[in-house]
């Protein structure tokens, strides 16, 4: 039985992303280029060259830029956005074709005959030194366009690493209502990789257990973002040395990272699970202990996940106050949306828990997605006070201000 049962078939699902992309270009487009004042945004790539953020802009079916796919939106005096493409294939109804090769071969002198008659005072290009979703334009499309641009308009050319941002990381209601269930999904996902049905103790290795899960993903019509992981605790095996021993025993504390997309929309998610031993029934109290501590620490980050507050903010909010409470943190939240690492601000990384320059200096964004990933340590008496790491990563919505999980979290390990 699939763990995603209520996938819709491919051409529904494209209906569904084609109705999304059309709102998302009536409502969230014009106020993050009145946000970010800016009247032109170009965006400008080729194919197997894709800028991060051109197939968010593109209709379905579309599976790559095809040549140069030159997009241009502008903001007109009302308020709303007008979209050119200046290609030779076109999306009809998403966007006004802009370039006849018959009349003009030149695609770039069509783009500076556009720009012409749109007359902006500023022009947003993606390039970043902060963002990577913000730095798509390259090095050639880049001087192919300074090289067409009419000469008044040079400098009024700007970054627009920031619309780009809150362009990917901006969620529709219709996007953050469908997301609890493709979260459960990534739920019932592990509760069957952890289980009988996928291991046996002392037989099954831990790979055994990630292709599982990748071809599960796959069986389902789903596609794994990255490469699953599963590794194992146990006493003499700490995490620090993940990897000595991969057949699973009798007494294991197990831990996996999944993460796939639906609908365009990106999961990431890790849990434990608890190798009984004949005669047990549950979990050592220790482990159960350093689990909850990992729990605490969630609602600690989930407290202080305020909108308008910078990443760095929040990440060094929730270490104080989780070490005034004994618990040991280290915090490596992020977005979700369009891609696992989403767009938006970063909330530390694990080699980084003082902060992020740039990237968490971004501002908490309201109507966004985050993975809210994180784990604690703690010395378990069962184990001759061997430090356990718990692991934790669950989905999260900022919804009106608020930040609440997609589909709850563990707050039990899942026994074998």
């Amino acid at each position: 039985m699939s763990f995603y049962p209520n996938i819709l078939p491919l051409r529904e699902q494209a209906k569904v992303r084609n109705l999304w992309l059309r709102k998302r270009f009536d409502t969230i487009l014009p106020a993050l280029m009145e946000r970010e004042k800016i009247d032109v945004w170009l965006v400008i790539c080729r194919e197997y060259n894709e800028d991060p953020v051109i197939m968010s802009l593109l209709p379905e079916p579309a599976m790559t830029a095809r040549r140069r796919t030159i997009l241009v939106f502008s903001r007109a005096a009302d308020g709303s956005v007008d979209r050119f493409a200046l290609d030779r294939y076109g999306y009809a109804g998403f966007y006004k074709p802009a370039w006849d090769p018959e009349k003009e071969p030149n695609q770039y002198k069509a783009l500076s005959n556009l720009l012409v008659d749109l007359k902006p005072e500023s022009i947003a290009i993606n390039y970043s030194t902060v963002f990577a979703f913000g730095d798509g334009l390259s090095h050639t499309e880049y001087s192919a366009l300074l090289g067409a641009l009419p000469s008044d308009h040079m400098a009024n050319v700007y970054s627009g690493e920031r619309l780009v941002v809150g362009w990917l990381e901006s969620r529709l209601p219709e996007e953050m209502d469908i997301y609890p269930e493709i979260v459960a999904a990534g739920h019932q996902l592990i509760r069957q990789a952890f289980s009988r049905n996928v291991i046996t103790p002392n037989k099954t290795e831990t790979a055994d257990v990630v292709w599982w899960m990748r071809q599960a993903i796959r069986d389902a019509g789903l596609t794994a973002w990255f490469q699953p992981s599963v590794d194992i605790q146990a006493p003499g095996q700490s995490y620090a040395v993940i990897g000595k021993r991969t057949v699973i025993m009798p007494g294991d504390l197990l831990h996996c990272d999944v993460g796939f997309y639906y609908l365009g929309l990106a999961t990431d998610q890790q849990q434990h699970a608890y190798v009984l031993k004949d005669g047990e029934t549950d979990a050592p109290a220790g482990l159960k202990a350093a689990l909850a501590a990992g729990n605490q620490l969630q609602d600690i980050h989930m407290q202080n996940m305020v909108v308008g507050d910078s990443g760095n903010d929040v990440l060094a909010n929730t270490r104080k106050v989780a070490k005034e409470q004994t618990i040991r943190p280290q915090i490596y939240s992020h977005p979700l949306g369009y891609h696992g690492h989403g767009a938006g601000a970063t909330i530390g990384l694990w080699d980084q828990q003082g902060g992020v320059p740039g990237r968490g200096d971004y501002p908490v964004q309201d109507n966004t997605v985050w993975s809210i990933e994180l784990n604690a340590k703690m010395a378990v008496p069962e184990w001759d006070g061997q430090d356990v790491r718990i692991a934790l990563e669950e989905d999260a919505v900022m919804r009106a201000g608020a930040c609440s999980w997609l589909d709850g979290r563990q707050e039990s390990f899942h026994l074998i």
